[in-house]
């Protein structure tokens, strides 16, 4: 085996990475196609955004929408890799990864960056205006998001905020204009991400502190259950409020309780001594984005005109 053959790492050689061609790998690598969750998890809120809005008609939004999740996290992926390639040499999980293994240059991964950034501008001008300038104030924040490691024991929570702000942009994508509603969901489900990215970081405890990265699982250390266990409470508040605020009935918040008995299985599960569980349960997340889907989506046809 070449010493190239060892830098190339076992998801490359295997699925769908496995299956393109060898030049290409790499590059899908950097877009983490073979991990489809992040592109679900930036999905879902503004997917609970179009739905609790009553759709308007509009179905193509949550194609279109799904779209610019998957191009956006794709290309925050590359950044992210292009700002932390000297560290993830540090750190076992990630040193194989394409930049920092040597095997993409950072000019090549550039060039992927703008090309995503360009399929995100193609699914920006499908929006209605209002939109529009919602989803470029995103940027910034995204744009800082890497850094905050590096700074914060709470970086998690800097990721909830860029990765809640479809939640901003589904409500005037459907109304075309901005509303309350769509800010409650945002403010619900920066808890929800930081309670399933700090499951996330479990797995990389000992090597964040070996190179001095700083995460919410360490923070939070033996504690880490009851810390996801009160961010999904506070999310869970936060989508009620954002439900009543549309539809101000009692029985309208029962369209929680299948995400919320959800969410009480992932904490009640929470072990910082597991990261291969922390993993397993950050993945459930899908499940719980789509429970409510279907929770919003019942709640907006009902009161949609």
């Amino acid at each position: 085996m070449s010493e190239n053959d060892l830098l190339v790492p076992d998801s490359e050689r295997r699925g769908l990475i496995g299956a393109l061609p060898a030049f290409v790998r790499p590059f899908a690598s950097l877009m983490r196609i073979d991990r489809p969750i992040g592109s679900w998890l930036l999905y879902w809120p503004c997917a609970w955004s179009v739905a609790l809005a009553g759709v308007g008609g509009t179905w193509a939004l949550f194609a279109w929408l799904g779209l610019g999740a998957f191009a956006m996290r794709s290309a925050g992926c590359v950044y992210n890799d292009i700002v932390d390639r000297d560290l993830d040499r540090q750190v076992e999980r990630t040193r194989l990864r394409p930049l920092a293994s040597g095997r993409v240059t950072k000019r090549a991964a550039w060039g992927l960056l703008v090309a995503l950034s360009l399929v995100g501008l193609l699914v920006l001008l499908q929006l209605p205006r209002a939109a529009q300038i919602v989803s470029l104030l995103s940027l910034a924040p995204v744009a800082a998001y890497p850094f905050m490691k590096r700074i914060t024991w709470w970086p998690q929570a800097w990721l909830g905020l860029v990765f809640s702000w479809g939640a901003l942009v589904g409500w005037p994508a459907v109304t075309g204009h901005f509303a309350l509603p769509a800010l409650l969901l945002w403010l619900g489900s920066i808890p929800w991400v930081i309670g399933y990215d700090t499951l996330y970081a479990v797995q990389d405890i000992e090597d964040d502190a070996l190179v001095g990265v700083r995460s919410s699982a360490r923070a939070l250390g033996r504690h880490v259950r009851r810390g996801v266990a009160a961010c999904y409470a506070v999310a869970l508040f936060g989508w009620g409020a954002a439900i009543w605020s549309v539809f101000p009935e009692p029985l309208a918040l029962a369209a929680l309780l299948p995400a919320a008995a959800h969410l009480t299985w992932q904490a009640a599960r929470a072990d910082s001594d597991d990261g291969a569980l922390g993993l397993r349960l950050f993945r459930s997340n899908r499940f719980t984005g789509l429970l409510l889907l279907l929770g919003f989506l019942t709640v907006g046809l009902s009161v949609a005109p």
